[in-house]
């Protein structure tokens, strides 16, 4: 864990005068291509900015127009269920949603990964406590419904959020491989199952 922890505070807490110096980025990476080694499923170029990650770490937000041609590339990523189906088991779902581990250089596979989803957002009548960085997603199906458009912009932002906001706080949990196809379809359950503690009181 403390591999996984040093590595965090790298990426994150870098000052955002570094991430616009190309001459201080290229030390940085090197520094990181010297320290750090893939261990297990912990591959080493997760430790990398991709172009429009780099983008959204300067001090001001891109331009309009470069947003919008993030946004367009991004959506280019999402895969939309091979079978058609959409929905899984929300009790999945819900175990998904409210586990925050996986990814980690000592897991044997990246296949049961948890969602973090209450680390950011309210999900259920009975929580107690819950994060607020995101929107709630009390009632999500309730208020919504399950037209074709709303589903699929559901599985969309599930898959890769920065698919419309460039420079979304949301992991791009399908895009990334963080989650699988079976896991999104079961937190899709979870979002618009009336039995899911989402929709029920």
């Amino acid at each position: 864990m403390k591999k996984i922890s040093t590595l965090a505070f790298c990426l994150f807490a870098m000052p955002a005068a570094w991430a616009g110096s190309e001459d201080t980025y290229a030390e940085f990476k090197a520094m990181m291509d010297r320290s750090f080694k893939t261990t297990g499923i912990a591959a080493k170029h997760r430790m990398y900015q991709l172009d429009f990650q780099k983008a959204c770490s300067q001090d001001k937000q891109p331009a309009k127009a470069e947003m919008a041609r993030i946004e367009a590339e991004q959506l280019k990523t999402i895969r939309y269920p091979a079978d058609g189906k959409y929905f899984g088991n929300w009790k999945e779902g819900e175990k998904i949603a409210v586990s925050g581990r996986g990814l980690t250089w000592t897991d044997k596979t990246p296949h049961d990964n948890g969602g973090g989803c209450y680390n950011c957002h309210q999900m259920s009548h009975h929580e107690v406590s819950y994060g607020t960085i995101g929107p709630s997603l009390l009632e999500y199906g309730k208020l919504r419904g399950n037209a074709d458009d709303v589903v699929r912009y559901t599985w969309g932002k599930i898959y890769n959020a920065k698919a419309f906001n460039a420079c979304s706080n949301m992991p791009r949990n399908g895009d990334a491989e963080i989650l699988t196809e079976q896991q999104i379809k079961d937190l899709m359950a979870f979002l618009f199952d009336p039995a899911s503690p989402v929709n029920k009181k």
